[in-house]
């Protein structure tokens, strides 16, 4: 059967062609005007945005449409999540080469809103893909813009956590890592389920709202427990926990799992401080906020040795 390359297709036909894939969400103003408009229950609004691009985040060798459009909007709404807002609508700017498959876009907008309903049975509230623009290129990128509902909370920042706290995170680690290694050597059949389509714990994140601090865990544990630190003026002192299912997956691979831990990424879990006492369910506690020393992290007590996360700039 032949495939029908996006090419092939004007932009009106192209977009007639998975739109009406795309949750609306409760937009006042849906997806076709100029722009949409969208109800929130107050006038502050939380917004973030966030980049796939083929090659760098992602391969067509391993990753469906679907599963490109899962991550889109998985990775920024963790970001609203973590400041302790509910993901109410997404844009997207999406860019296509002329010869990828109509079906590959139509995968695209079936991943986002499986996203969208996989995120409105966490929060209860509905949330869509309002808007956004095409535009041809030589390869895929999607550029996701999430805006939140604070609901009347008071925002939940990186900057708040304070010597004593508890310092615990919420969903996986390094399973993101993991799957990715998993595909590069060849090995399909492993667990690359968080890799491919990550799940932050939102439901469970919202439970967090009374943390001093909080943010998504995107570029790895170590380095993004840094940012916290460092915004916050603490050092934070953190173990770096391997789950029975990690350390099969890195026996099988020959692989150390602790780097996978410590700076793998993109799981998008949440990593919060909290008072002693007040850790809610779904939170593992990881460690401790300690008085800022000559180290913005410590591992079990100790200056870090292994890798410290993803820097699109840094060498890594």
């Amino acid at each position: 059967m032949r495939t029908t390359p996006v090419r092939d297709l004007d932009e009106e036909a192209l977009l007639a062609t998975f739109t009406p894939l795309l949750p609306q969400g409760a937009a006042e103003v849906p997806n076709g005007d100029d722009a949409a408009v969208v109800p929130l229950s107050e006038p502050r609004v939380v917004i973030t945005t966030d980049v796939l691009v083929e090659d760098r985040h992602f391969s067509r060798n391993w990753s469906s449409g679907a599963d490109v459009g899962w991550r889109s909007i998985m990775q920024n709404a963790a970001d609203v999540g973590s400041m302790g807002a509910v993901p109410v609508s997404f844009v997207a700017a999406v860019v296509l080469p002329g010869d990828l498959p109509v079906d590959w876009v139509r995968g695209l907008a079936a991943g986002m809103a499986a996203a969208c309903e996989e995120l409105t049975a966490q929060t209860g509230v509905p949330c869509g893909v309002v808007g956004g623009d095409l535009s041809a290129g030589d390869a895929v990128v999607v550029a996701v813009t999430a805006h939140g509902d604070l609901r009347g909370h008071t925002p939940v920042l990186r900057s708040g956590a304070r010597v004593g706290d508890v310092v615990a995170h919420a969903g996986t680690l390094g399973r993101s890592a993991a799957g990715l290694a998993a595909l590069r050597a060849g090995h399909h059949d492993r667990d690359t389920a968080v890799y491919r389509r990550p799940r932050p714990p939102l439901a469970v994140a919202l439970t967090a709202r009374h943390a001093h601090a909080m943010l998504d865990v995107s570029d790895g544990l170590l380095r993004d427990a840094g940012r916290m630190a460092r915004a916050s003026g603490v050092t934070l002192d953190v173990h770096l926990p391997v789950d029975p299912e990690l350390a099969a997956m890195a026996e099988a691979l020959g692989a150390d799992p602790l780097p996978w831990v410590a700076g793998g990424g993109e799981d998008h879990g949440f990593l919060a401080a909290f008072a002693p006492g007040t850790v809610p369910a779904g939170f593992q506690v990881l460690g401790a906020v300690r008085e800022r020393g000559s180290h913005a992290v410590l591992v079990d007590g100790a200056p870090p040795t292994l890798t410290v996360g993803w820097d699109h700039f840094g060498g890594r």
